[in-house]
């Protein structure tokens, strides 16, 4: 293990950090707030990140497991002194809820512990929001695109950080990969914040809202996040970037290349489309009449929460929590499964309910016709075995984690219902749950060793389990032989 790259590229990694704060300490500044919450992150990790970039590189190679170590130990890190302006501005009581705050921000889940909102500093909301944006494409990904990381890395990094059974790259460099995929990120943040300036909200709640939805996040600055605004156009608009942004981002590069048929021949998109549209078409059926008196209605907020909910954003426009079993169900089911791959949503991604799909499909086929050679393929692509052993896998660790999570978590004595879709919405990074985890409740009544566990799903699920459980491994540390 090459401690010194890691250490000189989470030394970078922090000092992007530290400008990632910036735009915050601006806003307290405008609003007349004290700014000493972020001068003392700011300068903490400005100090850390320039120590750490001083240390000498090893002539050594860079492995692959070191890029999970940089990714896992960067993200613990950021979501650590990302926290602090929470706990030194006295938002939250302890470092254990500013952990978690500001976990559930960078990993998008959009789960929460504070129980008011609209009367907290605009500094530390705009920050709390800010973090969605970061950690949507990849905090990694962003640091790629400014200054080049420790020992060339690159691949490995992007690798580790990347969702999804099989990320690539876009074009042949991998900083260049990063850079195109940050500017998509950057143009869909602007649309929506022109678009919904336009919509009717003020500057700041448009720059807010559009992080939480490009970054798939859901952080919000009203207690009763969009749908305080009864803002019909505003949520179509939401409604529309959040469908948008938890689909891959690299088919939006093929439609720049106008290669229109690598996009409409893409079985993953059309499994992500045919799954939503089916979900609201049946939530709308069971909310007519019985929730909501008019079609009308009931389609407007069963396709902005499928939508909030496959893509793991976490926006709400009314309670889902009361609405009839039926409609719920679809609900939990489309956190498990989430949005594609390559998207800055979270879940097992739709390319993986679709490979299983295939693969239990090939796996009848044997059953009945054993001598049969039947390979899987997505389009006119054969799929490796690898590959579907590593599909396979992840589901293996997706349901162990989710199992020995809810076992810890049903110790505090909370009902079914919340203790499951707490860990599910955690594991997912969708943030509400149901019952006392739902869109009117919070994750505050947990203890703050449950809030821990809570916090390190939320960035097991963002990367995918493997960078954060190779941490306990033993032989993941010792240093390679050449």
């Amino acid at each position: 293990m090459n401690i010194r790259v890691m250490g000189k590229s989470l030394g970078t990694v922090l000092g992007v950090g530290a400008l990632a704060m910036m735009p915050s300490l601006v806003v307290c500044f405008i609003y007349g707030e004290t700014p000493w919450p972020f001068i003392a992150s700011i300068a903490l990790l400005a100090g850390l990140g320039l120590s750490l970039s001083c240390i000498p590189m090893p002539s050594t190679p860079i492995y692959g497991r070191d890029g999970f170590a940089i990714v896992a130990l960067s993200w613990l890190a950021l979501s650590f002194f990302g926290g602090l302006p929470f706990y030194i501005s006295g938002v939250v009581p302890g470092m254990a809820d500013a952990f978690f705050e500001s976990a559930s921000g960078f990993t998008t889940t959009g789960a929460s512990i504070l129980t008011q909102v609209e009367n907290l500093p605009r500094g530390i909301l705009f920050w709390r929001s800010s973090t969605h944006w970061l950690g949507g494409m990849g905090v990694l990904v962003l640091t790629l695109t400014i200054l080049p990381l420790a020992g060339g890395s690159s691949l490995h990094i992007l690798r580790a950080e990347s969702t999804g059974p099989t990320p690539g790259k876009l074009v042949p460099k991998m900083r260049q990969t990063a850079k195109i995929l940050y500017g998509l990120y950057v143009v869909f943040t602007v649309v929506q914040i022109l678009l919904l300036l336009l919509a009717g909200m003020p500057l700041y709640d448009s720059m807010v809202h559009a992080f939480g939805t490009v970054g798939t996040g859901g952080f919000g600055i009203k207690n009763a996040s969009v749908g305080s605004y009864n803002n019909l156009a505003a949520e179509v608009i939401i409604t529309v970037f959040m469908l948008a942004c938890s689909i891959n981002f690299s088919l939006y590069y093929q439609l720049l290349k106008k290669n229109i048929k690598a996009v409409l021949t893409d079985q993953e998109l059309w499994f992500f489309l045919g799954t939503a549209g089916a979900s609201m078409l049946l939530i709308t059926l069971n909310l007519w009449g019985s929730v909501f008196d008019t079609a009308g209605q009931a389609f407007r907020h069963a396709s902005f929460q499928v939508a909030s909910v496959m893509s793991s954003t976490g926006f709400a426009t009314v309670d889902f929590n009361l609405w009839p079993s039926f409609s719920k169900m679809i609900l939990f089911f489309l956190m498990v499964i989430g949005a594609s791959a390559g998207s800055t949503g979270g879940g097992i991604k739709c390319i993986r309910a679709l490979l299983l799909f295939k693969i239990a499909r090939r796996s009848i086929i044997k059953a009945l016709h054993p001598r049969s050679i039947h390979l899987v393929r997505m389009g006119d692509r054969v799929i490796e075995e690898e590959t579907l052993t590593e599909v396979l896998t992840f589901f293996f660790l997706y349901f162990g984690l989710f199992a020995v999570s809810s076992l810890c978590i049903s110790l505090e004595g909370k009902d079914l219902v919340t203790t499951i879709s707490s860990v599910v919405t955690t594991l997912s990074n969708i943030g509400p749950g149901f019952e006392l985890v739902g869109p009117a409740g919070n994750f505050s009544s947990f203890s703050a060793p449950s809030k821990l566990l809570f916090s390190f799903c939320m960035i097991a699920g963002r990367l995918e389990f493997y960078p954060m459980l190779l941490l306990f491994a033993p032989t993941f540390w010792k240093r390679a032989s050449l």
